[in-house]
């Protein structure tokens, strides 16, 4: 029987609504299972350390297991491209470092687009990095470290965790904003290149405050600045980078995000829950104890943040010319 046009019309309307609908029924009983969050980082990491602690607050907001997932390799890629071909059934999540923006302009071909492929859900925290030096520096300012790099150029050289991670970016920075030449020695991870910054192999580091702050509390290591437009209320005495160098910010920001396409629901629910945990006195506390800021705000909010960090370390890679070891 040939339907009536208006009638197939109204079928056909329908049919095409049904997915929509499937998804959105879905996402009103999000949770009903295990979700995975997926570290690009090992275990131990900062990254690791964060996603474990916000991990463990969805757990119980949600009523559901928020199991970590470490994939580390390549800077972060394996663990994102791993996301991004994931069900985008808020199932599978990406605890997301600032490796993610970097490598963005970092890396000539990748298989996936992370600003393209990702959903953002949520921001977590920002954490500053430390301008310090070996106590044997003979300065103890921004003005005074800058000159003396000035009147010894080429022959100061910075400890970097790695070819395009925030201490080796934050260095390419000072160095473009600050002029002066500075040389980067890349190691695998902060531990390594805090061991060789404190035995006086590297003057400087750009280290986290995770990384930095056991060491500055023995005396091993000389702060001079934190690189957030704001003090850190761990160092609550240290200036900003920025007092001294206008305009110079740097810091490593982590968040939540999910493969592209998953249902709006989802992420409003975890967007809301995530919020929750960083109004949470316990989950802030902790967070000051890594000498870290809270990062609030909608899913909007998180994704204009994460498009001004591509755009400002492009900048820096294309004028150091930076490469992927």
């Amino acid at each position: 029987m040939k339907l009536p046009r208006r009638q197939f019309l109204h079928l056909a309307a329908m049919a095409g609504a049904l997915p929509a609908l499937t998804r959105a029924a879905a996402a009103l009983d999000y949770p009903t299972r295990p979700v995975r969050i997926i570290v690009g980082f090992a275990p131990g990491s900062t990254t690791d350390i964060l996603a474990r602690l916000i991990g463990q607050w969805l757990s119980m907001q949600l009523g559901q297991s928020f199991v970590i997932d470490n994939r580390p390799g390549a800077g972060g890629n394996v663990g994102t491209e791993a996301v991004v071909n994931a069900a985008a059934d808020g199932y599978t999540l990406l605890m997301v470092a600032p490796a993610n923006t970097i490598n963005m302009s970092l890396y000539d071909k990748l298989n996936f687009n992370f600003m393209h492929d990702m959903a953002p859900v949520a921001g977590v925290v920002r954490v500053p990095n430390v301008l310090e030096v070996n106590p044997s520096l003979p300065v103890n300012t921004v003005p005074e470290f800058i000159a003396y790099a000035k009147s010894h150029p080429g022959t100061l050289s910075f400890a970097s965790a790695g070819v395009g991670t925030t201490s080796h970016m934050a260095g390419e920075l000072f160095d473009v904003m600050a002029g002066v030449d500075l040389v980067p020695v890349h190691y695998r991870g902060d531990g390594p290149a805090m061991i060789d910054l404190i035995g006086g192999q590297v003057q400087v580091g750009f280290a986290t405050m995770v990384a930095s702050i056991a060491y500055i509390r023995a005396g091993k290591l000389r702060p001079l600045a934190v690189t957030t437009t704001a003090r850190s209320p761990i160092l609550p005495d240290l200036p900003t980078v920025g007092d001294f160098v206008p305009g110079y910010e740097a810091s490593s920001a982590f968040g939540i995000a999910a493969p592209r396409d998953t249902p709006a629901a989802i992420v409003a629910m975890l967007n809301k829950a995530t919020n929750a945990g960083l109004a949470d006195p316990t989950i802030t506390a902790r967070l000051a104890d890594l000498g870290g800021m809270a990062l609030t705000g909608s899913a909007a909010d998180y994704g204009k943040f994460l498009a001004d960090d591509v755009e400002k370390w492009r900048k820096v890679i294309r004028a150091a010319n930076i490469k992927p070891e």
